[in-house]
């Protein structure tokens, strides 16, 4: 696989526009896509595994249990179908479990984020990750897909994360580019502006 650095000059990426990560990462990835397409479960899986990695990122007492070492697995794989269970896709808690069985918990975000990746590189999409205070309504996410897809020039997949500390508006990554709509972010440039700094 060949890897060709990005014009910003920091990311990576690999064949089919995914994300670089270090092979273990990458291989984990690969699987969980082979998997999902062919269940032709990909966009459900997708989407329930980034939600899932990043309520671990959000609960430390998640993330706590899931990466103890001296926790038994099978109290683990307990604690991914309380969550998972009946709600998921079978191949989402197939791969959660497996990550975690596989003592890779720590890499489950870098894991759903190139899985993110490769399912929008295979549609000839983009991956945008946006931060907002409060949930897009379906309306919302479709407009602001639009318009993120006209600046970005091709489709775009939204993956919308509530962030509570986003104080109104939004912060949108898309690559290494970040766009923050935020008033916390005007207010700022506002005060750097009076303030000569």
């Amino acid at each position: 696989m060949s890897d060709a650095r990005s014009a910003g000059g920091g990311r990576t990426t690999a064949e089919g526009g995914a994300p670089a990560a270090d092979p273990i990462v990458d291989g984990y990835a690969q699987a969980i896509v082979a998997v999902a397409e062919a269940e032709g479960a990909l966009e459900r899986v997708e989407e329930e595994l980034f939600r899932f990695a990043r309520a671990m990122e959000d609960s430390p007492q998640l993330r706590d249990r899931l990466v103890d070492p001296a926790l038994d697995t099978g109290a683990k794989l307990g604690v991914i179908a309380d969550l998972l269970g009946e709600r998921a896709h079978p191949a989402t808690l197939s791969a959660v479990s497996y990550i975690v069985q596989a003592g890779r918990a720590r890499q489950l975000a870098a894991i759903s984020d190139t899985v993110v990746a490769r399912a929008a590189a295979a549609r000839a999409h983009t991956v945008a990750e946006v931060r907002s205070a409060v949930p897009l309504a379906d309306q919302q996410r479709r407009r602001l897909a639009q318009a993120l897809g006209r600046v970005a020039g091709t489709e775009v997949d939204l993956k919308v994360i509530v962030d509570p500390s986003v104080v109104g508006g939004l912060v949108v990554r898309i690559g290494d580019t970040v766009i923050d709509g935020t008033v916390a972010k005007r207010l700022a440039e506002v005060r750097s502006h009076l303030t000569g700094a």
